[in-house]
């Protein structure tokens, strides 16, 4: 390709950020990030937020590559044909390449009356919201969803002193190796955590002040804080793009919309050969720099490679003086190893902060990122292509 290459970056969370900075390796290439607000979230300290234990809002002058021009407006629509985006301020971006890196948010619950009396915590609006709620409450709070930001923001809470019921729907820390998920009841015992599990732990209602369960059993509730299910923007749905079930892009295995070549997707939003990756800064920083180098790629008229994401397992807070780290196999199976305690808590501090490092160093040297490779992906789609082939 010859020329100067105008690329968009749709969304400057941790994947759009990552894969934005990395693009600035060639000089010929103008690269627009477009995000809804100023600054950058620190999605994996929402927590802290809520519980009004630390921040979660970034300069993105600290992070973000000098070449990179930030565009504050949320993308209304994707013209694939006219190679564009519309802006909700009536504006449109042309691109040559476009990066999907839409993120993720809360998940609209299903269950009655959660939409209207639960609180979620997936966006930053969302956990400044809650934030005058849970400091004018002093009766007991229930949180619902026992993943990372359930059980993360209940250890915040309890921590704190209040009462807290954690409330599970099936077993607490379903990712976690057994060892790991009794490592993390143990503490939320010890902060006083009510951790309701099992089949008669789902919730059935919500009401201002109850929740009801499953077993018929009920909840006083002055807040309940709602973290079952992320969820991705329509915006993909609404641009007429392919999507899978939950609304990710459906990509090849170099991170290209089966639709159109000039659209990657990265981080919580894409669907590679619609076997997505977890969730997780862990995979959207290393995804945002895979969807960068398949972009770089085909400016260079050469053949992207296919991903290839390792994992090293999951951090948890428990609290701000006790963690959790739950290392796991490459293919991001846990193991029976994990760290607790005090050291874990300090672990987790330096991912959060780590985390933030390869944004900034990706933006003053860009291309320097490097990941655990998994070669487990490739059997496995390869025994899928199989089965395919074999129903034929």
């Amino acid at each position: 390709m010859t020329g100067n290459t105008d690329v968009v970056v749709i969304g400057g969370g941790y994947a759009g950020v990552l894969a934005a900075n990395r693009l600035t390796q060639r000089g010929d290439v103008t690269v627009t990030l477009i995000n809804p607000r100023s600054h950058f979230v620190e999605r994996i300290r929402l927590h802290q937020l809520v519980a009004g234990s630390g921040d979660a809002v970034v300069d993105y002058r600290e992070i973000l590559a000098e070449g990179v021009q930030l565009v504050v407006d949320t993308v209304t629509e994707v013209d694939v044909a006219a190679r564009r985006v519309g802006l909700a301020s009536g504006g449109v971006v042309g691109y040559d390449y476009l990066i999907y890196a839409v993120g993720s948010g809360s998940a609209e619950p299903q269950v009655p009356g959660a939409a209207e009396f639960a609180y979620p915590v997936g966006t930053l609006e969302e956990a400044q919201r809650l934030r005058p709620v849970l400091d004018a409450a002093t009766a007991a709070v229930t949180v619902v969803g026992a993943g990372p930001t359930g059980i993360e923001v209940a250890a915040e809470l309890a921590e704190q002193g209040r009462r807290v019921t954690l409330v599970c729907g099936s077993v607490l820390g379903p990712y976690l190796h057994p060892r790991g998920r009794r490592s993390v009841a143990k503490r939320m015992a010890k902060l006083g955590v009510t951790v309701l599990e099992g089949p008669a732990a789902t919730v059935t209602a919500v009401t201002p002040d109850v929740v009801r369960l499953s077993g018929g059993h009920t909840l006083r509730s002055a807040v309940t804080i709602w973290t079952a299910g992320f969820g991705v923007p329509d915006l993909a749905v609404r641009s007429g793009l392919s999507t899978d079930a939950v609304g990710r892009l459906l990509t090849d295995e170099t991170l290209t919309s089966v639709d159109d070549a000039h659209i990657v997707a990265a981080g919580d939003s894409a669907a590679p050969s619609n076997l997505p990756f977890r969730m997780s800064c862990q995979s959207a920083t290393r995804i945002g720099a895979h969807a960068a180098d398949t972009v770089l790629s085909r400016i260079a008229d050469q053949q992207p490679a296919p991903i290839n994401l390792g994992f090293a397992g999951q951090c948890l807070s428990l609290g701000r003086r006790a963690g959790l780290f739950q290392f796991a196999a490459n293919d991001d199976t846990a193991t029976k190893f994990h760290l607790a305690g005090g050291p874990a808590a300090k672990l987790k501090e330096f991912v959060c902060r780590h985390t933030l490092k390869h944004l900034a160093d990706e933006a003053r040297k860009p291309g320097s990122l490097r990941w655990i490779k998994d070669e487990k992906r490739r059997e496995l789609l390869q025994a899928r292509r199989s089965e395919v082939l074999s129903v034929r």
